[in-house]
C-alpha cells in the first residue's frame, strides 16, 4: 500500500514537473516563432488556464520510465553513439505517440485543434509530423544528458520524504479545478463547432490569435451569441503578459 502511494506521488510529481516545464518551453517557442506569430504576441500555449501542459506531463513520465529501464537492462559504461541514437529515436517515437493520442482525443472528443501540422511535410492527420518528431528527439537528448542525472536523484529523494506529497496535493487540487473549467469550456466549443460545421474542428490556436489581434470578434454575426461564448472569449484572450 505504501509503495503504491509512493508510486502515485512520483508519477504526479513527474506529470506536474514535465507539464510546467513544457508550458514555459511552448510559451517562448510560440513567442519567438515569427513565422506564425509576426506580431510577437505572448500566447498561453495550453488549453488550461494554469501554467501546465498535460502532453509534456505524460511525456515526462514516459521519458523517465524509458531512462530508468535503460539503466536497469544495459551497462552504462558500454554506451556508444549507436546506442544513444537508438535511445533518442525510441524517445522521439514515444513522445510523438503521446502527442498523437492527445491531439486525437481533443479533435474527436471536443472538436478542438490545439495545434495544426497540416501544412508540414509528411504530416499525419495534421496532428504529428517528422519535423516535430525530430524536435522531440532533440528535447529527449537535452533531457537525457542534462536533466535526468540530477532529476533522478531528486525523484528518489522525493520518495523518501512523503510529507512533500502535501505540495503535490495542493498542485493536484489546483490542476483539477483548472481541468474541470477547461472541460466545461471545451463542451461549449464543441457545441459551437457542431453548429458551424459538424465535419470540422475549431482551430483553437488560430481562433485565439484572431481574437488577440482584433481580427475576429465573438460578437460578429457569423457566431451565435450566448453567455457561455462570452466567457469563452474572455478565456481565449488570456495571456501571461500583454504585448
Amino acid at each position: 500500500m505504501i509503495e503504491a502511494y509512493r508510486l502515485f506521488i512520483v508519477i504526479s510529481f513527474l506529470f506536474f514537473f514535465g507539464g510546467i516545464l513544457g508550458w514555459f518551453i511552448e510559451l517562448f517557442f510560440r513567442r519567438l516563432n515569427t513565422k506564425k506569430n509576426p506580431e510577437k504576441i505572448w500566447y498561453n500555449p495550453g488549453f488550461l488556464t494554469g501554467p501546465w501542459l498535460p502532453v509534456y506531463g505524460f511525456g515526462a513520465i514516459v521519458l523517465f520510465t524509458i531512462s530508468v529501464l535503460e539503466e536497469s537492462f544495459f551497462n552504462t559504461r558500454t554506451f556508444g553513439i549507436i546506442h544513444y541514437g537508438i535511445m533518442f529515436l525510441i524517445m522521439a517515437v514515444f513522445m510523438t505517440l503521446v502527442e498523437y493520442i492527445a491531439g486525437k482525443i481533443f479533435i474527436q472528443g471536443m472538436h478542438i485543434k490545439l495545434w495544426d501540422y497540416s501544412k508540414e511535410w509528411g504530416n499525419f492527420q495534421g496532428i504529428i509530423c517528422p519535423k516535430f518528431t525530430f524536435f522531440w528527439g532533440l528535447l529527449s537528448a537535452v533531457y537525457y544528458f542534462f536533466i535526468f542525472p540530477k532529476f533522478k536523484i531528486l525523484v528518489f529523494w522525493f520518495t523518501e520524504h512523503p510529507w512533500f506529497s502535501f505540495i503535490v496535493g495542493i498542485i493536484f487540487g489546483l490542476f483539477s479545478i483548472d481541468f474541470g473549467f477547461a472541460v466545461h469550456l471545451g463542451t461549449v466549443i464543441r457545441k459551437k463547432a457542431m453548429e458551424i460545421d459538424r465535419k470540422s474542428a475549431v482551430d483553437f490556436q488560430k481562433l485565439q490569435g484572431k481574437l488577440k489581434s482584433g481580427k475576429l470578434s465573438i460578437h460578429s454575426s457569423s457566431l451565435f451569441l450566448t453567455n457561455k461564448i462570452d466567457q469563452f472569449e474572455d478565456f481565449v484572450k488570456r495571456s501571461p503578459s500583454k504585448k
